[in-house]
């Protein structure tokens, strides 16, 4: 795996990505990119504890044994700690085509990492300031809509029902796999790279910290793997949106004194139907 060196001096960190690039694109994009602590990079929330759930969890009793949470697990025009930055519509392929979708915890993706197999995959055009952050303009979120089944769970995994059923998840994380990518610089020695960082620079919405980095990576179409439940990702803006109660149809009830209704078939006809006279 190549490593990126310690720099002191940011043109020559620039210069060395320039000469690597082709194999820098080339790992990322054959690794499944996970949540890391997120760190370095400021940014400002109308509230002291972020974003709220809008459908207050903590009135949905512990006797419940089903909750629909929507997640956002990914957010666009948001410079992350992987130094990438998401574009508007990079998920359509993905979700045009992918039949089947996680809900996780951790990035755990096995048998016992499993919340939910029963998720709804789509995106939402969403103003910053509705998710609770002072930035312009919209960003496009991936949401996962998921039954959480308290029955249907592995033990490793129980305690999760408890923590959406609280709203106590206050982050996600998408696992994904980089199909397509461009490197972007504040180098105008680089026309190529700079021309991408002018491209998507104004999208940004922490542009501060793109700034300061002086590059990122301009992500315009991946792959979706799974979503996360994660104590805290690369990527802040990714909150529970709602977790409600889900109730189960009840059955059908037969009125007291009414016989149950039969049906009396005649052999001889149900004979000639399947086998008739010609």
């Amino acid at each position: 795996m190549l490593t990126v060196p310690d720099f002191t001096c940011k043109t020559h960190q620039i210069d060395w990505m320039i000469k690597n690039k082709s194999m820098l694109i080339a790992q990322k994009k054959a690794t499944i990119k996970h949540a890391d602590a997120f760190s370095g990079a400021t940014y400002y929330i109308l509230d002291d504890n972020g974003p709220a759930i809008l459908n207050k969890a903590d009135a949905i009793p512990a006797t419940a044994k089903k909750i629909k949470v929507r997640s956002i697990v990914n957010t666009t025009k948001l410079f992350d700690s992987h130094g990438d930055v998401h574009i508007d519509q990079l998920w359509n392929k993905n979700i045009k085509d992918q039949k089947e979708n996680y809900l996780v915890k951790q990035h755990q993706f096995d048998f016992d990492g499993i919340i939910s197999d029963n998720v709804h995959v789509h995106t939402k055009q969403i103003p910053w300031h509705e998710l609770g952050y002072n930035y312009e303009g919209k960003t496009q979120a991936l949401i996962y809509d998921s039954i959480i089944d308290r029955d249907d769970m592995p033990d490793a995994t129980k305690s999760m029902f408890d923590k959406y059923r609280m709203g106590k998840v206050k982050q996600h994380s998408v696992g994904m796999r980089y199909v397509a990518l461009s490197f972007a610089v504040n180098d105008d020695r680089y026309p190529d790279e700079f021309a991408t960082w002018e491209k998507y620079f104004d999208e940004i919405a922490n542009k501060d910290d793109a700034l300061e980095n002086g590059f990122f990576w301009a992500v315009t179409i991946a792959k979706n793997i799974e979503g996360s439940a994660v104590v805290k990702g690369s990527n802040y803006a990714t909150p529970t949106l709602d977790v409600e109660e889900k109730h189960e149809p009840e059955p059908a009830k037969s009125i007291p004194g009414e016989p149950a209704k039969s049906i009396r078939v005649n052999v001889s006809e149900l004979i000639n139907f399947y086998n008739p006279k010609i």
